[in-house]
């Protein structure tokens, strides 16, 4: 199996607009979409003393907790599409 990577639109009637052309043998493929997501901030504070400490993630498996505890939270320009698609790709050897 080979994978492709473009972009495309998904229009008001629900279909896939491929916006570019595909170098590609005819016949049947498997799509997979991958939709962003913009997130909206939750707040417009500004961070203060008591925020600036490290948040404590809650879990209800309590094997993890000190496990969540110990991590770092993701930084602010991770892309979790992109660190998908490396490892696709890396799983598959592409």
């Amino acid at each position: 199996m080979k994978a492709y990577k473009l972009n495309a639109t998904i229009d008001e009637s629900g279909h896939l607009i491929i916006d570019e052309p595909l170098n590609i043998a005819p016949g049947k493929v498997e799509v997979i979409i991958l939709q962003s997501v913009e997130t909206v901030p939750s707040s417009t504070e500004t961070v203060t003393e008591s925020q600036s400490e490290k948040p404590k993630r809650q879990t209800k498996i309590k094997a993890l907790q000190d496990w969540f505890e110990k991590t770092e939270p993701p930084p602010p320009d991770f892309d979790p599409d992109q660190a998908k698609w490396e490892y696709l790709k890396e799983k598959h050897n592409l």
